[in-house]
């Protein structure tokens, strides 16, 4: 454990991502099995625990700490790892810990009647960063800046293997990771997983750089499609039940009955998950009823039916076809729909343009008349390349929406920002009161961070723990893709993908947004 609280520290106090690199690959390497199984999990989110959540470890300090001083202190730090690491009244370095195997082993099966206790005990053995360590790897909120490809990464340098051979075989291999650790040492070799049992790593776009991007590239060489307001999914067809993954590998097809039990043929198809009755989408926000669900209920199902919108093809029956360009891939996936009449699959149409200029007008069109994302630009020759290569895919998102609301609340961050006041709600006018619309915390410049957390300390009114009400006279400019109902708000409307775009310090508060400004652009249903 001690090892491992090492690396926890170091990546938590090292900006630089080569650095990370660095001491992730010297621990993977340096660390036996199954310890560094288990610490690639805990980096990649891929282990939890039932019941160890902050909430109990909140009350195992509590039973030792003046709960005053806990709300004190977790004010001012931000994070709870590091609260507990400083707070905790017993002193440390008592014994040796477990190995890590040995802590997720208790962790998993300590009795939960028992936790509370055993929590308690590895607090007072531990040293403080191990104690800062033990609570990342209870609750797995780590932030300390490593990723899931960060830390694939780090394993390709480890072991001289290539990060596109890693990948393919990721979603197909279980903690604690033993054979993928013994194919990249030469032990091995390389695990095999069937296609039709995994997931298999998206291609991505990069977003369109208008003044330079079109100055170089011919029109005559792209197709373009619309840019559904769903979410990406890979779909897997074969002689079992269908696969349903999300664009990071979760297996939602649990939560998608009326989809995947209703599709047919053998492949691997990449498209939007999308609600709605007759192909025709409905809002985001219908789409968001159902998901984070572990299933269905048949009310959601009958009121909001989910269809894919497919635009690639990865495999065709057993063959992979990613190596091909994608006129190819594309008529392949024209065979797959005239093989078979899908109820819950459609093909994303393509749209004929001549020029970047009557593309940027369809672009424009879409978005006032249909409330489309954009339009996504993709070269005709180029193959399904996992991660986000250069020049293959663009994604022309419409203009962002702005408004001006004032700023109701603000919020401690986390991580490099759990000092400052870094999470902003704001709100716009219903009559004389402000009611809360939406939430945002980037946008501003880390000067600007400074200021907006001078400016909210010195016009507090009211501390909600880490939280603070101040008073309604700041207005942000907010940027945001697209409105919608919501019944989480007091407003009764939401912004999609909100930000900061610009600080007003020079307009007054009763000059910004009334709420009927807001629910206008919430597409008609």
């Amino acid at each position: 454990m001690k090892r491992f609280a090492t690396l926890l520290e170091t990546l938590a106090l090292t900006p630089s991502r080569n650095r990370k690199i660095e001491a992730l690959a010297a621990y993977f390497r340096d660390t036996p099995d199954p310890d560094r199984g288990y610490a690639l999990a805990v980096l990649t989110g891929a282990l939890s625990f039932t019941h160890v959540k902050p909430a109990r470890l909140k009350e195992v300090v509590l039973a030792e700490v003046d709960p005053h001083l806990f709300a004190l202190s977790y004010d001012y730090i931000g994070d709870l790892g590091e609260t507990i690491a400083l707070i905790w009244p017993h002193k440390g370095g008592t014994r040796q810990l477990p190995s890590l195997s040995e802590l997720v082993e208790l962790l998993n099966t300590t009795p939960k009647s028992e936790l509370a206790l055993l929590i308690a005990e590895l607090l007072t053995s531990a040293q403080i960063n191990e104690r800062w360590a033990l609570v990342k790897l209870a609750t797995g909120g780590l932030r300390i800046g490593v990723s899931e490809r960060l830390a694939k990464t780090a394993l390709a340098e480890m072991s001289g293997t290539d990060l596109k051979d890693i990948e393919e075989i990721w979603h197909g291999i279980k903690m604690p990771y033993g054979d993928l650790f013994a194919w990249l040492e030469g032990r091995k070799p390389k695990p095999e997983i069937d296609h039709t049992a995994r997931f298999h790593p998206l291609m991505l776009s990069n977003p369109i750089d208008e003044e330079k991007d079109f100055s170089n590239l011919d029109p005559a060489d792209f197709v373009a499609e619309w840019k559904w307001d769903g979410i990406r999914v890979q779909l897997i067809l074969g002689e079992g039940p269908a696969s349903l993954f999300s664009r990071t590998g979760e297996d939602i097809a649990p939560a998608f009955p009326d989809l995947v039990e209703n599709v047919f043929g053998h492949g691997v198809l990449d498209g939007e998950l999308l609600v709605g009755n007759d192909f025709e989408p409905a809002p985001f926000n219908a789409l968001q009823q159902r998901l984070n669900r572990k299933s269905a209920t048949e009310k959601l199902i009958g009121e909001h039916p989910a269809f894919v919108r497919v635009y690639d093809m990865l495999f065709d029956g057993d063959e992979d076809i990613r190596a091909l360009p994608w006129i190819d891939r594309r008529a392949r996936l024209q065979s797959f729909f005239a093989d078979q009449t899908q109820s819950r699959l459609d093909l994303s149409q393509l749209l004929p343009f001549s020029d970047w200029d009557q593309l940027g007008t369809i672009r424009r069109q879409g978005a006032d008349e249909n409330g489309h994302e954009g339009v996504m630009i993709k070269l005709k020759s180029a193959p399904y390349v996992p991660g986000r290569p250069k020049g293959n895919w663009f994604k022309w998102k419409r203009d962002p929406n702005l408004l001006d609301a004032v700023l109701m609340y603000a919020q401690r961050g986390h991580g490099k920002r759990s000092s400052f006041y870094s999470d902003f709600t704001f709100g716009a006018w219903r009559g004389n009161e402000l009611v809360p619309i939406g939430k945002a915390y980037f946008g501003f410049t880390d000067a600007e961070l400074k200021e907006l957390d001078k400016w909210v300390r010195a016009h507090t009114i009211a501390s909600f723990g880490p939280v603070r009400e101040v008073e309604k006279s700041l207005v942000f400019e907010v940027a945001f893709d697209s409105a919608q109902a919501s019944t989480r708000h007091k407003s009764g409307v939401a912004l999609r993908f909100p930000r900061i775009n610009r600080i007003r310090w020079d307009k007054p508060a009763a000059e910004a947004a009334h709420v009927g400004e807001v629910e206008a652009l919430i597409p008609a249903t």
